[in-house]
């Protein structure tokens, strides 16, 4: 098990949002809703990982792609990139033009979703063209999902679309021939600071093919060891809106020295 950070970029900040509150469609003014808004910028925390040994973070660019405040957000997390190369992951508008220019930045991988996408279903063509172009070693598949009934099915633009893609042992075992890691947010709860998904966590726990690092909910240390449990210490996690870095409860540096330094 291993502690995965996290810096989320919106409108040229680092924020912690409730993830379901996106909106490219005016809805709550267009504006997510702000759990936390740092005054140190995405840079500050690249180093703070890098000096405290964390690998596998990821940077994510939470603003819509061809806007003036995607371009904000990209030019910060291209300098975080620098800062800590081969560090930290980076995900967020990517697709064949552009994951290269992360990984050429610094990014140890590129974080995709939309991109291998069409009309709700994976494009297996897409996924393979951009998995022989920069590398399967340097590609990570965000399956972030929601709870429809009693499944858990793949959420695509940002959280914002449900895709006809339901997470089974099947599915991920396809995908993962293309790339080399899973990240996995349970949308339902990220950023609510009201515990895991337990269903979603058990589903995953017995998949050992290749890494996947669960996000969403983490509340206090209880938690983190609820995934550890239940995935024999194998599953990856992150911790975001709970985190003291973020304005949290939670202890960064407890959470480093027991994990990361035990």
């Amino acid at each position: 098990m291993q502690f995965r950070p996290c810096i989320d970029i919106h409108n040229g900040k680092v924020k912690q949002i409730v993830g379901s509150t996106l909106s490219d469609l005016g809805k709550e003014n267009g504006q997510p809703k702000e759990n936390f808004v740092a005054d140190k910028d995405a840079t500050y925390f690249a180093n703070l990982y890098k000096r405290d040994g964390l690998k596998g973070g990821h940077i994510i660019n939470l603003n819509m792609k061809g806007t003036k405040e995607y371009e904000a957000s990209k030019e910060m997390a291209l300098e975080a990139l620098r800062a800590y190369p081969g560090g930290l992951q980076y995900g967020g508008g990517v697709d064949d033009k552009t994951a290269q220019e992360y990984i050429d930045a610094g990014a140890s991988h590129v974080i995709v979703t939309s991109y291998v996408f069409n009309d709700g279903r994976v494009d297996y063509d897409a996924l393979a063209h951009l998995s022989k172009l920069i590398g399967r070693e340097h590609l990570v598949l965000d399956l972030s999902c929601t709870r429809v009934d009693d499944r858990f099915v793949i959420v695509t633009d940002r959280w914002q679309k449900i895709s006809k893609e339901v997470i089974t042992y099947n599915f991920l075992d396809r995908l993962a021939y293309f790339c080399d890691e899973f990240l996995i947010h349970a949308a339902d709860v990220e950023g609510r600071q009201g515990g895991i998904d337990r269903d979603l966590v058990g589903l995953l726990a017995p998949y050992k093919r290749v890494p996947i690092t669960y996000a969403g909910g983490v509340h206090d240390y209880s938690d983190i060891e609820l995934i550890s449990y239940l995935s024999d210490n194998v599953m990856d996690f992150t911790v975001g809106s709970c985190l003291d870095l973020f304005g949290g409860d939670l202890s960064y540096d407890r959470i480093v020295k027991r994990i990361v330094h035990r």
